[in-house]
């Protein structure tokens, strides 16, 4: 590996990091252009893409706790428990792969059952 270039630990620190900010712009910048990222709620490419759902998840955010971080220098896996307005406690476990120091995609894990029910219960505007 280069080492002028970020390792994946170094990646999904400054990228937990963002994303307990709520720092947008910041997650944006460690992406590659062609980022790829599957949830629960299907799979996503591209950098538009990935800041429509990481601008939804800062709005239902309240709080990030790191429970694990681990990684070398082309993975990193960070598990987290979440706090946000729809679900007090989900429990969050991405796995990050990373080429030249870009984040180039993440295995968003999470049990979607709880947001699923809360969704069921709010009206649309």
């Amino acid at each position: 590996m280069n080492k002028n270039v970020a390792s994946a630990l170094d990646v999904a620190r400054a990228y937990i990091n963002a994303i307990a900010n709520k720092d947008v712009p910041a997650i944006l910048a460690l992406s590659a252009q062609d980022v790829t990222c599957t949830s629960p709620l299907g799979r996503i490419r591209g950098l538009e893409s990935f800041r429509g759902f990481q601008e939804g998840f800062a709005r239902m955010l309240t709080n990030v706790s790191v429970l694990a971080l681990h990684g070398d220098d082309e993975q990193a896996v960070v598990v987290y428990d979440v706090e946000t307005h729809p679900v007090p406690h989900a429990l969050v476990a991405e796995l990050l792969q990373v080429c030249n120091g870009k984040l180039t995609s993440t295995e968003v894990i999470y049990d979607g059952t709880p947001f699923a029910a809360y969704a069921a219960t709010t009206q649309p505007h």
